[in-house]
């Protein structure tokens, strides 16, 4: 495979997954318990390739710390807005804007500028996030409930841009982008889990025997799609990768069509078709 085309199949890859992952947090009712599974499944994917990567170096401890904590309040936000919304209200929300998110923090903190036909491509699929937004509710009480959903899908995309940049920043600085990797999985756990036995006390493994299966499923999917976007990081722009990623949206579209029976409507059909165009333009045009 050409290099160039390389990051474009690895964020592909990872769109897929990421958009497994979260159908099957969204599907099994209890979002927080299953989140909790999937971080627990992707943390014991890597155990087994930790005695083969090495260590990070001492000076990066500090920048794998603050991906922990970014990754935590990405994952909590998420938690509610999934909790709250439908996932084909949030989701394309909150990782549609996730690459202008990682556009803004990425100039800021990479130094890295998108040229105007990239620019163009990330305007194009931001503005039509607008669309998902529109009420949709027949209800007051359910269009209250609409905005705190979008709510929090925005500020998970402001997640998905702080840790596209803690996360590009962490793993370029080490030897091989697997050890960061290796050690995200190994640390990612620990938040929501902790989230989980406080919110969950004296009933936390009866929580989580239901929802095992999608756990699980949504954890090697994770697995595979987190670990494809770090390396895809090393390789191309931080801002580049997201938004070719966010591509997912299509994909959670069809899936929760298909397993959760959600209603996508044609509106939002178009909508998820622009998003997708922009953000390939985006990346072609890199």
């Amino acid at each position: 495979m050409p290099a160039s085309l390389l990051p474009v199949a690895l964020c592909l890859a990872s769109a897929l997954t990421v958009a497994i992952t979260n159908v099957m947090v969204k599907r099994g009712g209890d979002v927080l318990t299953t989140r909790a599974i999937v971080a627990l499944v992707m943390a014991a994917t890597v155990v087994p390739f930790a005695p083969f990567v090495p260590l990070p170096p001492p000076g990066t401890w500090g920048l794998i710390g603050l991906s922990m904590v970014v990754h935590w309040v990405y994952q909590l936000c998420a938690i509610r807005a999934l909790h709250r919304g439908a996932l084909s209200l949030v989701f394309p929300v909150m990782r549609g804007l996730g690459p202008m998110a990682t556009a803004a923090f990425a100039a800021l903190f990479l130094h890295e500028h998108l040229s105007l036909l990239q620019l163009a491509g990330l305007i194009a699929a931001s503005l039509s996030i607008l669309v998902f937004a529109l009420p949709t509710a027949a209800t007051h009480d359910a269009r209250r409930l609409d905005r705190a959903a979008m709510i929090w899908a925005m500020m998970t995309a402001v997640g998905v841009g702080l840790y596209a940049v803690a996360d590009t920043r962490a793993a370029r600085a080490m030897e091989t982008p697997f050890t960061f990797i290796v050690w995200l999985f190994l640390i990612d756990w620990i938040g929501v889990t902790a989230v989980l036995v406080w919110q969950r006390r004296g009933r936390v493994i009866a929580s989580m025997k239901p929802e095992l299966r999608n756990g699980i499923i949504g954890g090697v999917a994770g697995s595979i799609s987190y670990g494809l976007a770090i390396y895809a990081y090393t390789l191309t722009d931080a801002a580049a990768v997201t938004a070719l990623r966010e591509t997912s949206v299509v994909f959670a579209a069809a899936l929760g069509a298909w397993l959760l029976k959600e209603g996508f409507g044609r509106r939002r059909v178009v909508a998820a078709a622009t998003l997708a165009a922009g953000l390939v333009l985006m990346q072609a045009a890199g």
